[in-house]
């Protein structure tokens, strides 16, 4: 998203600056992060937490479930540049699940140990599609508590339509070709856990079709977030890793193989669990 991809990279939303928390194990824990963490209807899930045993890919910081149709892709971030601005090395920053028309995007952070940050950072996600995307937003209440559903313009000039696809082209309403722009509907989820909060950000067909959303929100509800004992700033990033089904070169019985990837030479490539 135009408004906010820097802030997607390297923390949630814009906020005041903070401090390191040193990790602590004598206090309890803000009664709305316990009551998500022990909740019965499910997770995300912390990796202190008993949680199914089903199949997940290790992302580092998040496991990941992975089930039949499911596409998974790694966005990296520049962290070293050529003299012409050309990224030469990165380091992976979110991670996409994408299912027929839809991907939902994935990203744990490093959050208080006493309190939720998801209120903070909705609110600061709304004044941003408000006052820099010129987007409207509207909340609402979901299987992961308050959510929000933004609406944003986005730009169909002639540059942009000419390097779309044929088919994609062909597909977009003429009334939106006619008025230069479309409407862009992002859903954004969070889940307030043990000092890590994670945030879902949904795209596509699932925002009104709830079987394709069904099955996004299985992912969701499955993920383990692996915060680890070492202390960090509010906000900042967990670190993660590329799961190791994506460089192996070999086919293992029963699987399919993944191809490995260079994101700044062929772009990222999506991995499809059949």
């Amino acid at each position: 998203m135009a408004f906010g991809r820097r802030r997607q990279a390297e923390e949630p939303a814009e906020g005041p600056e903070v401090t390191e928390e040193p990790a602590e194990d004598t206090e309890e824990e803000a009664p709305a992060v316990a009551e998500r963490a022990d909740s019965a209807a499910g997770g995300p899930w912390d990796s202190e937490d008993s949680y199914p045993d089903i199949q997940r890919l290790d992302f580092g910081s998040m496991l990941v479930p992975v089930a039949q149709g499911l596409g998974f892709q790694v966005n990296f971030e520049a962290t070293q540049v050529d003299e012409e601005g050309n990224p030469l090395d990165g380091r992976p920053v979110a991670v996409l699940v994408q299912y027929e028309q839809s991907v939902m995007q994935l990203q744990a952070f490093a959050a208080p140990k006493r309190s939720g940050i998801w209120d903070d950072v909705r609110r600061e996600t709304a004044k941003d599609i408000q006052e820099e995307a010129q987007g409207q937003i509207q909340e609402g209440e979901g299987p992961f508590g308050t959510e929000l559903l933004a609406m944003i313009p986005t730009p169909l000039t002639e540059e942009v339509l000419a390097e779309m696809p044929a088919e994609a082209r062909e597909q977009i309403p003429a009334e939106f070709v006619e008025q230069g722009w479309a409407p862009q509907i992002i859903r954004f989820l969070g889940v307030d856990g043990p000092r890590w909060f994670l945030q879902a950000v949904v795209q596509g067909a699932a925002i009104e079709d709830e079987e394709q959303w069904q099955v996004l929100e299985d992912v969701l509800n499955g993920v383990v977030v692996v915060r680890g004992d070492a202390p960090m700033p509010p906000r900042d990033l967990l670190e993660l890793q590329i799961p190791k089904e994506f460089s192996e070169g070999g086919e293992e019985e029963g699987e399919e193989a993944v191809e490995t990837f260079n994101p700044f030479e062929r772009g990222p490539e999506i991995t499809e669990v059949r």
